[in-house]
């Protein structure tokens, strides 16, 4: 229970830093580095300090106490409370246990969805193999994408309803997908999504996988903007997108990338928010403060204690 809670705990103090940088970085900058940096150093420091940070949340004030101690005036901030606990291990173990088999089942099932739907979409529209619109290899499907699927050979799906669009907004979907497909952003995706299977509690993990996913999305926006220009141009076609590819599956990463990112995504190309004097002076402070209570904050162990002045005092008041 100490060891669920400290490293979410620290997953979201470390969420919250990287919110703040990603919210001083210029609008162009690469995001998705930040949180490759930020995922593996939430997993990192919980481990290393438990061997060598840590701090033995013992009590022995339960050994000199009087025998008429009730287990009900024990909370949270007594450390004997924490013993108690314990009882529950077995329990949260079984839940966990149960939550990843769902999780790797869930995901499994997925890619054998999305190979099916990929393999009728392909045959219901008549295509054979990829074909070359505008210089990028795509595979034309009946109602599935615009996304990217694939790992060990990335493909691009382009719907026929796609192909129909005016030239330039064909170029920039087709120019998304393809910057996906060149950044091996559905690969990224997944290994980050597999972190989730060992840890379903880790409440932070999610949080932050979902910060990677817009950010995957608003760095290939940037550089499609870059390569081709007029971001509102491209801000008003993600709104067409989405209104045609409302009925069908949703895939990821995909030109409309993951569930709520639209706004976020339309704000940062259309009406970027700059930050205000008093943000450019807070930001970095909070950064640092929430990196220091990172850095000082010691992972909790229940130690031999906890359990002694639990047995006794539950002894002594039986008696």
């Amino acid at each position: 229970m100490l060891c669920i809670l400290y490293v979410n705990v620290v997953g979201a103090l470390l969420t919250m830093v990287g919110v703040s940088i990603e919210r001083l970085l210029p609008a162009t900058a690469p995001r998705r580095w930040l949180w490759c940096l930020i995922i593996p150093l939430s997993m990192f420091v919980p481990g290393f300090y438990r061997g060598h940070h840590n701090w033995i949340v013992t009590d022995t004030a339960h050994l000199s106490a009087p025998a008429t101690a009730s287990a009900a005036a024990l909370t949270p901030f007594d450390r004997d409370w924490w013993a108690r606990t314990q009882a529950y291990d077995p329990t949260i173990g079984r839940v966990w246990q149960t939550v990843s088999l769902i999780l790797l089942v869930w995901g499994v099932a997925n890619a054998l969805r999305v190979a099916f739907l990929v393999a009728m979409s392909r045959r219901h529209s008549g295509s054979r193999g990829p074909s070359v619109v505008d210089g990028v290899p795509i595979v034309v499907t009946d109602q599935l994408g615009p996304a990217t699927v694939g790992l060990v050979r990335s493909r691009v799906l382009v719907p026929k309803w796609v192909l129909a669009l005016p030239g330039v907004q064909r170029r920039y979907v087709l120019r998304h997908e393809e910057e996906h497909r060149r950044s091996h952003d559905a690969h990224l995706l997944l290994f980050a999504s597999l972190l989730v299977l060992p840890m379903p509690w880790n409440l932070a993990m999610w949080w932050m996988l979902k910060r990677l996913s817009l950010a995957v999305e608003l760095d290939c926006d940037n550089r499609v903007v870059a390569a081709l220009g007029d971001g509102s141009a491209y801000g008003e076609l993600l709104l067409t997108v989405a209104q045609a590819a409302s009925k069908a599956p949703r895939l990821q990463p995909a030109f409309l990338g993951g569930a709520g990112s639209l706004e976020q995504r339309l704000r940062a190309l259309v009406a970027p928010a700059p930050l205000r004097r008093a943000q450019k002076f807070m930001l970095p402070m909070l950064t640092v403060a929430l990196l220091f209570i990172v850095v000082w904050m010691p992972h909790p162990i229940l130690g031999p204690n906890c359990s002694s002045s639990h047995t006794l005092a539950s002894t002594t008041t039986s008696k």
